[in-house]
């Protein structure tokens, strides 16, 4: 039985989907400003990773992922371009599908864009303020009066006092409270807006995500997700708008994804260690940023260095190898396999891909001990419920600079036993190490010469 940690509840849970059978799961996606980076890397790598495991276990998975086209971030880099805002997104909209395609993450089944939505928005915000949970400033901005819903802080575990004792906020004097977040901002000149109750203007940030997911996914669905970063405030936000305009629960299961380090240190732009995927596959291979996020678990720090890709480089060439001169196919899984079991059970395990992975390379040692056809099958068909292992390994490692074009490991194996019985040993220590250069290890038994990938 699948068990996922809940942010919610800071325990794990066994997943029972509100519609037996069916997962209804919203994730917050992107900002569209500019290139994506590691963190935004690790997001869709993750839930890919989540819906790709839910499907496998039977679900019927709608999988929604938003984008958001329109905040002061976008508006302002716009301005500094001199180019319209849809320009911008555009171009940043295409440029995100082409990394999420080189990382293997397939498309989510919808991926609205804030824009549009914005009726969404404001009726949302319109039964808000009909409940009595949001008011209308005298600047024309709509406020959402935090102290209103009793319910606040229950993601983030942070009590009212507390957030009001630590929490520094601009002094805004059209607020009630500082805490009172924007829902929807009066027009400024030069920014785009959208016809309202309250007169032209744009929704806040906070709202976009609230009505995008009713809209595509109702008002009470299974699983939010989200980078560790959004759980205060804009997941805790999402709950207070939602709950108190549909009077009913929002989400049952809040998952979010660790930290990106760099180094050791926090990735940002002002300490130079900010990375865009796009700079990172410049040196590495899509599919080994891929295995270096789903290596470290979902919940755990990831911590990036040129080091830690170079060994994931090495880990998954070493499974590319153990399918090398077999002809595999991935192949329906029997679960009951002792290895498939194993995948299984890390899997249900709130997501637990290192242990699922650490299977993958006890199978691959199997492959090189046996050979075995049907092991390869199993490794190579477990591996792509991760997204892994997709290519045809001599096409991987031939890439790679991996495999030599003329390489033929039983005549060389041949020529070595040819060389010793002549007591030429320095060419017989030759054809070992060329072959151990190419991740061949030779051992002699008193059968004859055995051979295996390292």
């Amino acid at each position: 039985m699948l068990k996922i940690y809940n942010s919610l509840t800071r325990i794990k849970q066994e997943f029972i989907p509100i519609e037996p059978g069916k997962v209804r799961m919203y994730v917050c996606g992107m900002t569209v400003y500019d290139l994506c980076h590691l963190g935004h890397a690790r997001v869709m790598v993750v839930f890919d990773m989540v819906s790709r495991w839910l499907r496998a276990s039977g679900f019927d998975v709608t999988y929604v992922r938003n984008i958001t086209d329109i905040d002061d971030k976008i508006i302002q880099r716009a301005a500094e371009n001199h180019e319209t805002i849809e320009a911008l997104t555009t171009r940043y909209i295409a440029a995100m599908n082409e990394d999420a395609t080189a990382l293997g993450v397939l498309p989510p089944d919808f991926e609205p864009r804030a824009t549009q939505h914005v009726s969404n928005m404001i009726r949302m915000i319109e039964r808000l303020i009909a409940y009595g949970y949001a008011y209308l400033g005298e600047n024309g901005d709509v406020y959402y009066e935090v102290r209103r819903f009793k319910a606040y802080g229950k993601l983030s575990g942070k009590s009212l006092e507390a957030l009001r004792a630590g929490e520094r906020v601009e002094v805004d004097p059209y607020k009630r409270d500082p805490l009172d977040f924007v829902l929807w901002k009066a027009a400024k000149p030069g920014e785009p807006s959208w016809d309202s109750p309250w007169g032209p203007g744009r929704p806040g940030w906070h709202i976009e995500c609230s009505a995008m997911s009713e809209f595509h996914l109702g008002e009470h669905f299974d699983i939010h997700g989200g980078g560790q970063d959004l759980q205060f405030p804009h997941h805790e936000n999402e709950i207070a708008q939602s709950e108190g305009a549909h009077q009913c629960p929002f989400v049952n299961y809040w998952m979010h994804n660790g930290f990106v380090r760099v180094d050791d240190e926090k990735m940002s732009k002002s300490l130079g260690n900010f990375f865009t995927i796009r700079e990172v596959l410049k040196k590495f291979d899509p599919e080994v940023l891929r295995f270096f996020i789903l290596r470290a678990h979902y919940r755990s720090p990831l911590n990036y260095s040129d080091q830690h890709l170079e060994d994931a480089k090495q880990a998954l060439t070493r499974l590319y190898m153990a399918l090398r001169g077999l002809d595999v196919v991935t192949h329906p899984i029997d679960w009951n396999v002792p290895a498939a079991a194993r995948f299984k059970s890390a899997m249900d395990d709130d997501f637990n891909t290192p242990e699922a992975i650490a299977v993958l390379f006890d199978l691959a040692n199997e492959v090189n001990r046996t050979r075995s056809v049907e092991s390869a099958r199993l490794l190579k068909s477990l591996a792509g419920l991760l997204g892994l292992l997709g290519r045809e390994s001599e096409a991987y490692l031939h890439a790679k600079g991996m495999m030599g074009e003329s390489l033929d490991i039983p005549r060389m194996i041949a020529l070595r036993a040819e060389a010793k019985k002549a007591k030429n040993f320095a060419e017989a220590d030759r054809i070992r190490q060329e072959l151990a250069n190419h991740g061949v290890i030779l051992e002699d038994t008193p059968q004859g010469t055995v051979w295996r990938y390292s």
